[in-house]
């Protein structure tokens, strides 16, 4: 009659072994996936379950071993609920409430998602620039006084150099070689004084405008011909942008 009621009795003890082991787990959560958790749960319950089927028979130590280990293990991670559906246990989800199909960390909080950087396109940088122009375009023989159609011609170039991206403007005057260089370097000084003083006039700035005659001193054609003596009477506007 005993044996009959300790073998009754072995279940149920075994169903307290599975209990105990899951209420006596110490994991505190934090490790993703619960690993840490009903792992120890598997354990307590497989020594309460193996030492209490000891009892009856070393058969009976085995299959409790197993029962409790199993059940045990199941029932401790089934009390791990995810009331926000993230993957993260209630018990180690400090971020409860997140959103649905937010990635989250193994702690069950939002991971942060910064902004691609983006790259931004080179800016060209701004050109130096040089305006050549004949003198029989600006001035009549001799002269350097602008005729009418310089006028024009340079109100607009004007237009390109008032902006604020232009640092400074050097016009430079320049002769063939005819004549004595003491005239020549003057005539060449006075006509780049007319095109800057224009220039000037039409909103470009004063401090930025600077002038230069060299005379017959920089040739960019052979004076011996009509051709080149024309090549080298000029007006040379450099812009530095």
């Amino acid at each position: 009659m005993r044996t009959l009621l300790s073998r009754a009795a072995v279940p149920l003890l075994l169903v307290s072994s599975v209990l105990s082991g899951c209420a006596s787990t110490s994991s505190n959560g934090d490790a993703a996936l619960n690993e840490r958790n009903w792992p120890i749960c598997s354990a307590v319950g497989a020594l309460a379950g193996g030492g209490l089927g000891a009892t009856e028979s070393s058969a009976w130590a085995g299959g409790g071993a197993a029962i409790g280990a199993l059940f045990a293990g199941l029932i401790c991670y089934a009390q791990d609920g995810d009331e926000d559906a993230d993957g993260v246990h209630d018990r180690r989800d400090t971020c409860p409430g997140t959103p649905a199909n937010t990635p989250v960390n193994p702690n069950g909080c939002a991971i942060k998602v910064y902004p691609e950087a983006t790259v931004q396109e080179p800016v060209a940088a701004a050109q130096d620039e040089v305006i050549i122009l004949s003198d029989k375009v600006l001035f009549d023989f001799d002269s350097a006084t602008l005729t009418p159609e310089a006028n024009d011609l340079l109100a607009q170039i004007s237009n390109r150099l008032t902006d604020g991206a232009v640092i400074a403007v050097l016009v430079k005057g320049h002769t063939d070689s005819v004549g004595s260089d003491a005239y020549n370097e003057k005539l060449s000084k006075r006509r780049a004084d007319s095109v800057a003083a224009f220039l000037v006039s039409q909103g470009v700035a004063a401090d930025k405008v600077k002038t230069e005659g060299f005379g017959e001193s920089q040739p960019v054609a052979d004076n011996a011909t009509d051709a080149g003596r024309a090549q080298n009477r000029r007006v040379e506007i450099v812009v530095d942008r």
